[in-house]
């Protein structure tokens, strides 16, 4: 199993639909800690990697409050990441907005302060999505300017992705790398349950008290 560092975090900092959890997937059987959604306080602090929401929200607090921590940026090609999103996004949105319940409130919160404003008629706009997509790469690339080793961007679509990856994260363990040495792909046409039916005990509860 990898020896990693227990007082570090890893968090992917990524919009959904991007490969958060082809990346979570592919850092669990690396022996990592992972959560893919953090809602506790718990599962912030036993989680090693931590990815989707809040993280792409609430990253710069983040990063003031774990000081050593990487982040890892995950890119998408526009054309394939347009339709993926829309469909996500139309999807959630009765459960986003009801005021009766629905998802979690810190789910909701994310999401209705990237893609704002949080509307289906906005959603079927192309230029209002690569308007989100581009505002919140922008922003994260701003802000690590002065600590851009703490930054990695990747399209894990790319071959030499993953290794980027295993650089960055200095895990040389080259006979667990052998058995896993790109990532999986995973969540594709429009799927979205994959990380539920892992079964790992390296997996976080995103709910653990």
């Amino acid at each position: 199993m990898l020896n990693t560092n227990q007082a570090d975090k890893i968090f992917i900092i990524g919009l959904p639909r991007t490969g958060t959890t082809s990346i979570c997937a592919s850092l669990l059987k690396l022996g990592y800690r992972v959560a893919h959604t953090a809602y506790t306080r718990r599962c912030m602090c036993d989680a090693q990697v931590i990815a989707d929401t809040p993280i792409f929200c609430d990253y710069q607090t983040l990063a003031e409050q774990y000081p050593n921590a990487k982040f890892i940026y995950l890119i998408r090609d526009l054309t394939l990441w347009l339709p993926s999103i829309r469909q996500l996004l139309q999807r959630m949105h009765k459960n986003i907005t009801r005021k009766d319940g629905g998802f979690n409130p810190i789910l909701k919160r994310c999401y209705q302060s990237v893609f704002a404003p949080f509307t289906l008629d906005k959603f079927s706009q192309d230029e209002f999505l690569i308007k989100c997509y581009q505002q919140h790469y922008q922003i994260a690339v701003n802000f690590f300017v002065n600590r851009k080793t703490d930054l990695l961007i990747i399209d894990i679509s790319e071959k030499d992705s993953f290794h980027q990856m295993l650089t960055y994260l200095n895990v040389h363990d080259l006979a667990l790398v052998n058995k896993i040495n790109n990532f999986e792909r995973m969540n594709i046409r429009g799927k979205i349950t994959a990380w539920n039916k892992i079964k790992d005990n390296n997996k976080i509860d995103s709910n653990l008290k």
